[in-house]
Formats: structure tokens, sequence, C-alpha cells
């Protein structure tokens, strides 16, 4: 990680990394967790390939859903990685996406206690990287994170 230009979060989730790997790339187990609450996801498309596409809408009172993310999985390694980013969108085309470019590293790795669980967001210069701290990076995708881990750990087999 590049302080000047990287933001990351890590945490240990209670559950076996195929359950997590599973709300990560399952559409409607994705839905459950990805956008903090009360905030509701509805993704659209969900390629987990290298090249596909990553595609959200959110909606604050559940009935309208507005653009969240247009991206592109630059990486997918099963039950290890997923890299996306929101530079290229979905359809492959240079983006210039706001409020900052990023490209995400998502890793997993076994662990005694369920599932070692790693966020890199790359930035392209410190001023986005800052403008993202700004805006909350670390309540946002940490808030994300600890919805992912309340849900994989109901989730895991008992």
């Amino acid at each position: 990680m590049n302080p000047d230009l990287d933001l990351g979060l890590e945490r240990i989730i209670r559950a076996p990394r195929a359950t997590v790997w599973s709300a990560w790339t399952d559409p409607s187990q994705l839905e459950q967790w990805w956008i903090p609450a009360p905030s509701r996801c509805r993704v659209d498309r969900l390629d987990p390939w290298p090249g596909g596409a990553f595609v959200t809408r959110m909606s604050d009172d559940g009935s309208e859903f507005v653009p969240h993310l247009d991206a592109c999985f630059l990486a997918v390694d099963a039950l290890d990685r997923l890299v996306f980013t929101n530079a290229i969108d979905s359809t492959w085309r240079p983006a210039d996406p706001a409020p900052v470019a990023m490209t995400a590293t998502i890793t997993m790795a076994d662990h005694p206690d369920g599932t070692q669980y790693r966020m890199v967001v790359r930035h392209g210069d410190p001023d986005a990287r800052a403008r993202h701290e700004k805006l909350g990076f670390a309540e946002g995708w940490g808030s994300v994170a600890g919805q992912l881990a309340a849900f994989a750990e109901g989730m895991a087999p008992r």
C-alpha cells in the first residue's frame, strides 16, 4: 500500500472464506450488504470475471434507485481476490466517475477465526485520495465491511 495514494481497511470475518466469497459474487447476496444502511442496493450486473461488469444502483427510500457504481472487474481469483475499477465502465469505456476514480482490491485469506478480509482502494494522485478520505472512506467502506461481516456470519454454517 502506498500511503500517499491508497486507503485501506481490514478485519476478521467470522465465517468461512467461501461464504464471504459468495456474498461478493452472488447478486442477491451482494444486494444485502453492499451499500451503507439504511440505503438499499440493487445489482444490475455482476459478472465476476476479468472484464466483467459490476453495476449497482442505490435508493434512500427503497422506491427510486439511482446509479451508484458502474465498474469493470480487472482480476478475479476465485476465493482469494477481486479487483475492480470505476475508471473503466461496464462497457469498457474510459470513465470520469464522481467523486473519484479508483481501483479496489479485495483479498480474502483463511484465518483461525474465519476469513482475513482486506480492502485496498488505489487512487491516481494524492488529491483524489485525500478527497475520498474526506468524503468518509473509513466510515462508508468500514460500515459496508461491517455489514458484509454481519451478513456472512449470519450465513455461515453453525
